[in-house]
């Protein structure tokens, strides 16, 4: 589907619009009230959840491979979790992680 300049333009400031008054709505409203326990026991797990959530995907369908899983991303993935589960530390797992990606990389292509 083609759009005009017009329409396009229209798309990014409903989507502006709607992306503020989304975060204003949390931000702006509830900002100074004190939240609830249960809401800021909830909001612990965000960070922890978001970061799968992007990665998965390019874990099991990457656009590198087709869509197709490969051993590379698998076994990155695998030392990732692995090694954040050791270390207890989110950036030694991430390095470990996309080490073990270029590595596997360069050497199987």
């Amino acid at each position: 589907m083609n759009y005009t300049d017009t329409q396009i333009w229209a798309i990014i400031i409903l989507m502006a619009v709607g992306t503020y008054a989304i975060r204003f709505s949390f931000l702006g409203l509830l900002g100074r009230r004190a939240l609830p326990l249960w809401a800021m026991r909830l909001l612990r797990y965000t960070p922890v959840a978001v970061l799968p959530g992007l990665v998965a995907p390019m874990v099991l369908w990457p656009a590198a491979s087709a869509g197709h899983a490969d051993l590379a991303r698998t076994l990155a993935a695998l030392v990732t979790v692995a090694l954040g589960i050791v270390t207890r530390s989110a950036l030694a797992a991430i390095l470990g992680g996309g080490a073990t990606l270029n590595l596997m990389l360069y050497f199987f292509g």
